[in-house]
């Protein structure tokens, strides 16, 4: 059995190996479109967590797959546009709510970020094996709560070490559920790519 790397280049990402030769602009257009769609649709999956304000959502794990999956650009226009339809009132923000300054808008925030980051990473190999992809999504996980965490606590007034409590220590768990998914599924579809191709 090979162990071999799957022979796809560098600098591309899964989105780039869908076929749109003459499309390209509207093939962009709906994967940007989707990422969207699909963040609202995993901002849903919220369960609420005793003490916090912030709820365990499967929004963080949508981003940073689509990230992945679509590249820097694409991930981040992905990323803004759920923030700004949401802001506008669309209620696909966690629990079905919509609008800025909320307690965990800051983590919609630090999404942006994540999925340009991961993206920019990814088109770099950083999803093409499991222990790359482990990197890529912590590193995602981190630029998340580097701008969430300090958003709760202005937000609320609440102290460093309390936000820290109520807004990271309780989702390590689930991030680590998240990061054990993306690196079976990112990986294993460049494999099947690789053999495909």
């Amino acid at each position: 059995m090979s162990t071999a790397a799957a022979p796809v280049r560098t600098g591309v990402v899964l989105a780039d190996l869908l076929p749109a030769a003459r499309h390209r602009v509207a093939v962009d257009t709906a994967l940007v479109l989707g990422g969207a769609a699909l963040t609202g649709l995993a901002a849903q999956i919220a369960v609420p967590i005793p003490g916090s304000p912030v709820p365990v959502t499967g929004q963080t794990f949508a981003a940073l797959l689509i990230g992945s999956a679509l590249g820097a650009r694409r991930g981040f226009l992905s990323m803004a546009l759920y923030a700004v339809v949401g802001m506008a009132g669309v209620p696909w923000f966690s629990g079905g709510t919509s609008g800025a300054g909320g307690a965990s808008f800051g983590y919609i925030l630090g999404m942006l970020l994540a999925a340009t980051v991961v993206g920019a990473l990814a088109r770099r190999g950083g999803d093409r094996s499991v222990p790359r992809t482990a990197g890529t999504m912590v590193i995602g996980s981190a630029l998340t709560y580097a701008v969430g965490v300090p958003y709760l606590a202005l937000s609320t007034g609440m102290s460093a070490s309390a936000a820290v409590a109520a807004g990271l220590t309780p989702f390590l768990i689930g991030d680590a559920v998240k990061a054990l998914l993306a690196m079976g599924a990112l990986p294993v579809s460049w494999k099947l790519l690789g053999r495909r191709g």
